[in-house]
């Protein structure tokens, strides 16, 4: 199940970066998230790499430093911004230089950058905020580049978990159900539009483009269980109803004989600096 796979398509007043007190629960296990959470594909960080106009990369809502570590590797000189102290410090210790503060709210001083770019963070962000704090620090030529991991995940699991939470959970904001009722991906193109209109809003960037890079993955009941409470419905649960989730999932796991594999999508918008 993707983090947050259906609040992009939520209305207005219920949108993503709205939402502080998720967008910071995330350190709640910092070891783990950096564990269970997969890297981006290397086609991604390559183009990216590529398109900007030099090495000195902004990573916004950096986490423990996935994707920062994987620029890093490509060459770059990378900078993060982290709201929770407990995922930059991790962040830090493994290698990226990582300053806390929310986005909208960070003072960059002289600071300037060929690229920003955002691994499955830029949903927390102001889109229009965002966008122009991004202009303002990007020197001319840069690259915005956010970007998202979409997982589909079979049915079985799916409603499996739908039903679980429906009963621990009740009232929760995440629509578990609609999850395996239409194509991950198609739940994201709402997302991906707002962020679109908040690049065109806040001005100083040409076109947008969207990026697709599809792959896949296969699970171990193991495996799943580990990445799941690293998940923004379930970082704030208490232990008993987080172990009360896990047994439904690692049943449904159990029931398809004991693994299985997700179509991964991981979605990109571009837009440069003019």
């Amino acid at each position: 199940m993707p983090t947050l796979a259906s609040e992009p398509d939520r209305p207005s007043g219920n949108d993503p970066h709205r939402h502080r007190q998720v967008a910071e629960s995330f350190g709640t296990d910092a070891e783990r998230y950096d564990r269970a959470r997969p890297p981006y594909p290397g086609a991604l960080i390559e183009r990216i790499v590529g398109r900007g106009p030099g090495p000195d990369l902004l990573d916004v809502g950096t986490g423990t430093g996935i994707a920062a570590r994987q620029f890093q590797a490509a060459g770059c000189r990378v900078l993060g911004v982290e709201p929770d102290a407990r995922m930059a410090d991790l962040a830090t210790r493994l290698g990226t230089e990582t300053e806390v503060a929310t986005f909208e709210d960070w003072d960059p001083g002289r600071k300037t950058f060929d690229a920003v770019v955002s691994g499955t963070a830029w949903h927390w962000i102001d889109p229009v905020a965002g966008a122009a704090k991004a202009a303002q620090v990007l020197r001319p030529g840069g690259l915005l580049a956010p970007f998202w991991h979409v997982f589909q995940i079979p049915p079985e699991i799916t409603l499996a978990v739908a039903d679980v939470c429906e009963r621990v959970m009740p009232g929760s904001p995440f629509d578990f159900r609609a999850l395996a009722e239409r194509p991950a991906v198609d739940t994201y193109q709402a997302g991906l539009a707002k962020v679109v209109v908040g690049i065109r809003e806040a001005g100083g960037f040409g076109e947008s483009e969207q990026w697709r890079y599809d792959w896949e993955c296969t699970y171990t009941r193991e495996q799943w269980l580990d990445q799941m409470p690293t998940q923004g419905a379930f970082t704030r649960l208490p232990p008993d109803k987080l172990q009360e989730v896990l047994d439904g999932a690692g049943a449904a796991v159990d029931a398809m004989g004991g693994s299985f594999t997700t179509t991964h999508s991981t979605l990109a918008v571009a837009a440069k600096r003019t």
